[in-house]
């Protein structure tokens, strides 16, 4: 029982607030909400996300209707330089996005049964690069901090993820 409350509390401390955490090695990693950037082969921006397996064969992750805002405003990504989209929603490698827009899916009262969901995908590998940028909190004006690195031309200092 206690080693899951401090499990609980661990995973609920990163996945909301981003907190200090220790490891092993005695380093210390800031955790947080990331910057994911991004680009795909076609407009998807106003689609929902849904997280499929890494054979792309089935969905593993999805949203509830209330889970596709941010801040109390429905989470469309925001248009960077380039062909880039900062996530806002939790884009990853495996994302593919459903033929639903963002507003179709927040007026549904639960998420539809997975079957339903895969006959909805547009395309199952949309997402052609990805980038972890690191904490969003280190970007004083995210999106034009974030401008100036793709401007630059160089994330090779970055995480890509695809």
């Amino acid at each position: 029982m206690h080693k899951t409350l401090i499990t609980t509390v661990a995973v609920s401390c990163i996945a909301f607030t981003g907190c200090k955490v220790k490891s092993d090695m005695g380093q210390v990693t800031y955790t947080g909400e990331q910057a994911i950037i991004y680009k795909t082969n076609g407009d998807y921006s106003k689609n929902v996300a849904v997280t499929l397996n890494d054979s792309h064969s089935s969905i593993i992750a999805y949203p509830a209707p209330a889970d596709v805002y941010r801040n109390g405003k429905l989470a469309y990504p925001e248009a960077l330089g380039n062909g880039f989209l900062l996530d806002n929603r939790g884009i990853n490698a495996n994302t593919a996005f459903l033929n639903l827009t963002y507003e179709e899916y927040a007026k549904l009262s639960a998420a539809p049964p997975l079957a339903d969901m895969m006959a909805q995908i547009k395309d199952k590998e949309p997402i052609t690069e990805i980038y972890n940028l690191g904490s969003r909190s280190t970007y004083k004006n995210e999106v034009a901090d974030i401008n100036r690195i793709i401007s630059k031309g160089d994330l090779s200092r970055f995480k890509k993820l695809k």
